[in-house]
C-alpha cells in the first residue's frame, strides 16, 4: 500500500515532561505532491516535522520513507533517505560563499585540497536548474533573505532530496521574493519532489497545495483536498470554533485632549522629517512597503537608533532616549518584529522574561523578592492567557503566539504607557492573532497608547483608529478611519498622487 507514498507517519506520539506534544498523529505525503500542514501555534506542526529529520525522537510510532519503516530518524539517516527541511532560521554560514554553503561538511576535493572551482561549477548548475540567479562566489551574508533561502533549497536539491519540508518559508520574505519562492516550488514539484509546506498564510495554502492536513492541540483533525475546501472551513478546523470576526470589536477610548507622543521634524536612522501626534488610548497604524522606514522610526523611539535632529515629545516633555533602557524607564516599550532575536530571551524561563525589566524594582540589597516575582508572573500568565504547564518553562519551548504574549507581559509589568508593536502577528496563526488583537483592545481600554506597524493591509485597517503611511522614509499620507480603503493606503505607500502619477 505504501509504495505510492513518499513519506508516511503512522501513529506518531511525542511526550515531554508534563506535556503531550503529539497524540497519535498520522500523515501521508504522495510522490510529487504539495501537502500543506496547518494548525494554530502549539498544534504540533514543528514537532511533527522534526521527527522526520531526527531533531525529535518520537515516543512511539513509525516513519516510512518510500515504504521503508523506521522507529526513529537521525539527521544522517534522514539525509541518506532524501529528506531535507528548510527551517525558519536558516543554517547558512554568512562568511562562506554560496557554493561553499552548498557543500558544507562535504566539500569537493582534488586530493587533499578543496576544489573551490569544482564546487562553484556544481553550484552554478543547481542554481540554473532552479532558474535562480545567484553568483556562486558571493558571500551568503551579502545575499538578500530570499536568496539565502534559495541557497538552502539548492543545498537540499544538490544532496538529492526528494522529500522537502518547508517551515514558514515565506515569513521573512518580501512579496517579490515570495513569488520567486513559489516559482521554485512549482518547478520542484514538476521534477517529482514531494513537499510538505507549513504556513499560517491561508492564501498561500490555496495557491500552492494539492491537499491540506490540519492539526489541533497535538492531534490529527482532518485531511482535505485544497480545491474543495474554504478558508472558513480551515479556520474552524484549526481553532475548533467558528470565528465570525477576525478583529474583535473595540469601543473608542481616544482622549484627544492628551497627546502622549509628538514628533516634530524627526530625522535619523534613514528617516527624514517625520511629524506625527499620537493620542492617549489610540491605536495609530503605521503603514508602508517593506523598507519604507517604519521599523527605523520604532528604533529611534525605543533608543535603539540615534535621532539626528528634530524633537520627540513624550507626555509633554522633550526626550531623547539614547538606549532601550532609557526608553523603558520613560515608559516606552517595543514588541519587535523578530521576537526570537530581539524580543524574548528564549533560553530562560517565562518567569525571568516577564520580570527582567523590573528586577531592580522588586529587589532589596540585590536580593529578589521571590514572592513578588511569583505573584507578578502569575498575574500576567493568567491575564494574558499564556499556555504553559509551568512558568519555569523555557520561552523557546512555547508557540509563537505564547512567546509574543510573554514579551507583552514583560512590558506591562514594566508599566509601559506607549507600546510599539512591530509586525505583532507575523508567523502567528489565526486563533492566536485574535487573542493578540483582544489584548491590544484591552490595553487601550486601560489607557495605554499603541503604535502599530503592520505589513498586513487587512490587519492595519482592522485594528487602527487612524493610519499614517510611510514611503521612502517619509510620511506620505494620513488616513482617517472613515477613509480606510486598501487602494488609498497603497497609493500613499507607493507615493502615487490622486491622478495616478508617481511622486518624485
Amino acid at each position: 500500500m505504501g509504495e505510492h507514498y513518499a513519506l508516511e507517519l503512522e501513529h506518531i506520539k511525542k511526550e515531554y515532561p508534563g506535556v503531550v506534544a503529539l497524540k497519535d498523529v498520522s500523515l501521508q505525503l504522495r510522490k510529487g505532491e504539495i501537502l500543506a500542514l496547518i494548525g494554530e501555534n502549539g498544534a504540533g506542526k514543528s514537532t511533527l516535522i522534526k521527527t522526520c529529520s531526527g531533531a525529535v525522537i518520537p515516543t512511539s510510532g513509525t516513519i516510512k520513507v518510500n515504504g521503508k519503516a523506521f522507529s526513529r530518524m537521525s539527521p544522517q539517516l534522514a539525509s541518506d533517505n532524501g529528506i531535507a527541511i528548510i527551517y525558519q532560521e536558516f543554517n547558512n554560514v554568512g562568511e562562506l560563499s554560496a557554493a561553499e554553503n552548498l557543500f558544507l561538511g562535504r566539500p569537493i576535493k582534488k586530493g587533499i585540497v578543496i576544489d573551490r572551482g569544482a564546487m562553484e561549477r556544481e553550484a552554478e548548475k543547481v542554481f540554473a536548474e532552479l532558474q535562480i540567479k545567484i553568483n556562486p562566489k558571493e558571500l551568503v551574508k551579502n545575499l538578500s533573505v530570499g536568496y539565502q533561502q534559495m541557497v538552502e533549497i539548492a543545498k537540499a536539491i544538490q544532496q538529492n532530496a526528494n522529500i522537502l519540508i518547508m517551515d514558514e518559508p515565506s515569513a521573512p520574505l518580501t512579496n517579490k521574493e515570495v513569488q520567486s519562492l513559489f516559482s521554485v516550488i512549482q518547478l520542484l514539484r514538476q521534477k517529482g519532489v514531494s513537499i510538505i509546506y507549513i504556513s499560517h498564510r491561508l492564501e498561500e495554502i490555496f495557491q500552492l497545495s494539492d491537499r491540506i492536513e490540519v492539526l489541533r492541540d497535538g492531534e490529527y483533525i482532518k485531511t482535505l483536498i485544497t480545491k474543495d475546501s474554504t478558508q472558513d472551513e480551515l479556520i474552524k478546523l484549526m481553532v475548533g470554533r467558528e470565528m465570525t470576526n477576525k478583529y474583535p470589536e473595540r469601543e473608542a477610548h481616544i482622549d484627544r485632549n492628551e497627546v502622549v507622543l509628538e514628533l516634530k521634524h524627526v530625522t535619523g536612522n534613514g528617516d527624514r522629517d517625520i511629524n506625527l501626534k499620537l493620542y492617549k488610548g489610540e491605536v495609530l497604524g503605521l503603514g508602508g512597503l517593506v523598507g519604507a522606514g517604519r521599523t527605523e522610526l520604532a528604533e529611534i523611539l525605543f533608543g535603539a537608533a540615534v535621532k539626528q535632529s528634530g524633537q520627540i515629545i513624550f507626555k509633554g516633555q522633550e526626550i531623547n532616549p539614547r538606549s532601550p533602557r532609557e526608553a523603558i524607564d520613560l515608559g516606552i516599550a517595543l514588541v519587535p518584529e523578530d521576537r526570537k532575536r530581539h524580543g524574548a530571551l528564549l533560553r530562560i524561563s517565562i518567569k525571568h522574561n516577564i520580570n527582567m525589566p523590573i528586577y531592580e524594582r522588586i529587589s532589596r540589597f540585590s536580593v529578589i523578592d521571590v514572592k513578588t516575582e511569583n505573584s507578578i508572573t502569575e498575574k500576567y500568565r493568567a491575564s494574558m492567557g499564556i499556555k504553559t504547564p509551568t512558568t519555569d518553562q523555557l520561552v523557546k519551548n512555547l508557540s509563537g503566539g505564547n512567546q509574543q504574549k510573554v514579551i507583552l507581559a514583560k512590558w506591562l509589568a514594566a508599566n509601559a504607557e506607549l507600546i510599539i508593536f512591530d509586525e505583532p502577528t507575523r508567523g502567528i496563526d489565526v486563533g492566536a492573532k485574535y487573542e493578540i488583537y483582544k489584548l491590544i483592545n484591552d490595553l487601550v481600554k486601560e489607557g495605554k497608547t499603541i503604535l502599530l506597524i503592520s505589513s498586513e493591509m487587512e490587519e492595519l485597517i482592522g485594528m487602527s483608529d487612524r493610519i499614517l503611511v510611510l514611503c521612502e522614509n517619509r510620511i506620505s499620507g494620513e488616513v482617517q478611519k472613515e477613509e480606510f480603503f486598501a487602494d488609498k493606503i497603497m497609493a500613499y505607500a507607493s507615493a502615487v498622487t490622486s491622478d495616478g502619477r508617481e511622486e518624485g
